[in-house]
C-alpha cells in the first residue's frame, strides 16, 4: 500500500524528481523519458503512468538547459508513435483470438466487424483526439488493432497525433513552465493539466449517462 502514496508524491513533484533525474543521469534521461512516455502508449496496463504533466514539466527543464529541446521532442514523438504501434499490433495479434467466440454476446465476428468499419471510418480522428485524454490514449490503438484498422491509416494518424500531443505541451511547458507564478505553483499547474486532461472524459460519461 505504500506504493500509492509515493506514486502520486511523484506525480504531483515532478518537476523535483525529473529535475534530479536529469543531475543524476545526464544523457540517459532521453532513454528514461523514451521508456516512460512509450510504456504509457503501449501498453493497456500501464495508463496510470504520466503523460501530459511529464511533458510539460520536461519541456520547463529543457528551458532552462536541462535538456536540448530539440532532441527532447524528437526523443518523445517516437516514443509516443512506437508506443501507439505496439498497442496496435498487440490490439491486432489478440483480436482474432478473443472474438472467434461465436456464442459470445459481446466477444464475437460480428462486434469485431462493427469495431473494424468504426475505425475505417472514425479512427482518424479518435486517434488523434485521444492522445489528450488519459485512459482513452492508452485503449485507443490497442482497440483500433482489435478492430484491424488498416495500418497505413492508423499510421498516418497516429503520427499526427503523437505530433500534435508532444509538440503541444511539451513547448508549452518550454515556452510558459518557468514563468514566475507558475514555477511557484507547479504543484497546482500539474494538477490542473490532470483535471483537464480529464474534463472530456467526465462531459462524456455524464452525457451518456443522460442520454440512458
Amino acid at each position: 500500500m505504500e506504493f500509492l502514496p509515493q506514486f502520486i508524491d511523484v506525480i504531483l513533484h515532478l518537476d523535483k524528481y525529473l529535475a534530479d533525474l536529469v543531475q543524476a543521469y545526464g544523457m540517459w534521461i532521453y532513454v528514461i523519458l523514451f521508456a516512460v512516455i512509450f510504456s504509457e502508449t503501449g501498453f493497456v496496463v500501464t495508463p496510470f503512468l504520466p503523460g501530459d504533466s511529464l511533458l510539460f514539466v520536461a519541456g520547463a527543464l529543457a528551458a532552462v538547459g536541462g535538456m536540448d529541446i530539440v532532441l527532447l521532442l524528437v526523443v518523445l514523438t517516437i516514443a509516443a508513435a512506437g508506443g501507439n504501434t505496439l498497442n496496435y499490433i498487440i490490439g491486432r495479434y489478440l483480436g482474432p483470438k478473443v472474438f472467434h467466440w461465436e456464442n459470445s454476446r459481446l466477444f464475437n465476428r460480428a462486434a469485431l466487424l462493427k469495431t473494424h468499419l468504426f475505425y475505417e471510418k472514425h479512427g482518424g480522428k479518435t486517434l488523434v483526439i485521444s492522445r489528450f485524454l488519459p485512459l482513452f490514449r492508452t485503449f485507443a490503438p490497442f482497440v483500433a488493432g482489435v478492430g484491424s484498422m488498416t495500418y497505413a491509416r492508423f499510421t498516418l494518424f497516429n503520427v499526427i497525433g503523437a505530433v500534435a500531443w508532444v509538440v503541444s505541451l511539451t513547448t508549452a511547458g518550454y515556452f510558459f513552465g518557468n514563468l514566475p507564478w507558475i514555477k511557484q505553483n507547479l504543484t497546482l499547474v500539474i494538477l490542473a493539466i490532470i483535471v483537464l486532461s480529464l474534463v472530456p472524459v467526465l462531459i462524456g460519461a455524464i452525457k451518456s449517462r443522460s442520454a440512458a
